[in-house]
């Protein structure tokens, strides 16, 4: 039960763990805003390692949050990332109750 002094933060643990990590929020945040973006892009606006980047990019993929296309332009391989349906609502939904719990406080 959640009093003025005791805020009830079961909402939180409810978050979904995908969307949370620190790495994963952010380039969910970051595709959020533009139709589509390379992995240079991402590299350059989350300061994550190429490693790392593409460990992330997997469990978002797995999570059918992110679409991935791979392709060669000029011999040189290109991959361009975008949100799903389902990840833009995902993230507009741990939006909504990140922004309640936070407001009880």
């Amino acid at each position: 039960m959640s009093t003025p002094d005791h805020p009830d933060f079961k909402s939180l643990a409810d978050l979904d763990p995908v969307i949370h990590a620190p790495a994963r929020l952010a380039i969910m945040t970051a595709l959020y805003i533009v139709e589509c973006s390379d992995f240079t892009f991402l590299l350059r606006h989350t300061g994550l390692t190429r490693g790392n980047l593409s460990s992330h990019i997997v469990k978002l993929e797995e999570a059918h949050y992110l679409e991935v296309e791979k392709t060669f332009v000029d011999r040189v391989p290109r991959t361009v990332l975008r949100l799903t349906k389902e990840g833009r609502t995902a993230l507009e939904k741990y939006r909504k109750q990140m922004t309640q719990a936070l407001n009880r406080m």
